[in-house]
């Protein structure tokens, strides 16, 4: 997919939800995917602070599959 259409995806996505692709919020570290796949699931009109909740628990999730990852198993 050319750099055109995902960040069209990604912008109207981020319209439907509420939120204004070029206010977006400093600071946030999301990848392109990530972003896409947190932002199809949230209900039209979510809202900014609803996407940023998504995404600090899929972080959160992320890091802790990480930490027992490298655990060593018992």
């Amino acid at each position: 997919m050319s750099d055109e259409r995902r960040f069209g995806e990604l912008f109207t996505e981020m319209e439907r939800v509420g939120i204004d692709p070029h206010r977006f919020p400093a600071g946030v570290d999301v990848k392109h995917d990530l972003a896409v796949k947190i932002l199809r699931v949230l209900p039209t009109g979510a809202g900014p602070e609803a996407f940023l909740t998504a995404v600090r628990e899929e972080q959160q999730l992320m890091r802790a599959t990480e930490v027992a990852a490298r655990e060593p198993a018992t």
